[in-house]
């Protein structure tokens, strides 16, 4: 089981939403995770991100992958 930590996306048509989520790799997008930790939504200006800091790491440390999208809002965000 390959642990990812990646969007999920809600909301709308044309007004997106996203959770940041930890998932096995095989299930779908908007599917079935493991754990959310975060929200992300891109529409505000600047972008509105909150996160469970302990809960990334913990998962991280588990062996859990970032996605690119994910890492770049991590790295934003120092964690």
């Amino acid at each position: 089981m390959a642990v990812k930590i990646r969007l999920a996306r809600h909301g709308a048509k044309k007004r997106p939403f996203y959770r940041i989520v930890v998932a096995d790799s095989e299930h779908p997008r908007d599917g079935r995770y493991i754990e959310a930790v975060g929200t992300y939504d891109p529409i505000i200006d600047p972008a509105k991100i909150s996160l469970k800091g302990e809960r990334i790491k913990y998962w991280i440390g588990q062996g859990a992958k970032p996605t690119d999208t994910v890492k770049n809002i991590l790295k934003k965000e120092n964690i």
